[in-house]
């Protein structure tokens, strides 16, 4: 009860309303990607796009401050180029080739020109827990390419800092806490869990489907928070 209690006062549940439309789409994850259709790139978007599904992305911040479409903080796994994505300009990140494809790294710009309000976007905000300056930084990128796009759109992040620069500084913008158990589901996982979700005042929880069934997220949905 204390808790549900704290819950309700810290992180109060948004308007049902205002989230409805995140539970009527399936989503592609990365975009529909396969042989020969890298992950975030403009092939997998528009492959989703076709099937009719909302899109997941990731987003990190290029050297000069714009949001780039891509989920690692390195260039190792996904292209042929090395060393972080945040010490290359914008322009030369839209110059690497995806490997196994001709599809270069998409500014979120691009995506959302892409997308043009067909489908939802979720857009999963990458950060450095430790440096406090780069999450203002990358908020700030994403939400400047959002102003005035009319499509069905959230931002989310495992980052309860993210989500709640979000809910300081653009409160019409739908927010949701990424949250894993992993092997953490003993008290001091839980404890964190609650901080985060109290700092975060996230409008819905995207959790980890493999930690399912949660105690924690059927309290959070039995209180109307979305998860």
């Amino acid at each position: 009860m204390l808790f549900a209690a704290l819950d309700r006062w810290r992180a109060p549940a948004p308007d049902p309303a205002r989230v409805s439309w995140l539970g009527e789409w399936r989503y592609a994850h990365r975009g529909l990607h396969g042989p020969a259709v890298p992950e975030n790139s403009p092939s997998a978007f528009a492959a989703a796009i076709a099937k009719g599904m909302g899109i997941e992305c990731d987003i990190q911040r290029s050297l000069d401050g714009q949001a780039m479409v891509f989920h690692d903080a390195t260039l190792d796994r996904l292209t042929a180029e090395a060393g972080p994505v945040a010490e290359r300009s914008a322009e030369a990140l839209g110059k690497i080739v995806l490997t196994g494809s001709e599809d270069a790294i998409p500014t979120l710009r691009e995506l959302l020109q892409q997308i043009g309000g067909k489908v939802p976007l979720l857009i999963e905000i990458k950060s450095e827990r430790r440096d406090g300056r780069r999450v203002s930084a990358i908020c700030l990128a994403v939400r400047r390419e959002l102003e005035g796009y009319p499509g069905p759109h959230a931002i989310m992040s495992f980052d309860p800092r993210v989500v709640r620069w979000f809910a300081d500084h653009s409160g019409l913008t739908l927010r949701g806490l990424v949250m894993t158990e992993e092997d953490d589901k003993a008290l001091p996982g839980m404890i964190r869990r609650r901080l985060w979700l109290w700092h975060a005042r996230p409008d819905f929880l995207a959790y980890d489907i493999r930690d399912l069934p949660s105690r924690f997220a059927a309290a959070q949905r039995r209180r109307g928070c979305r998860c």
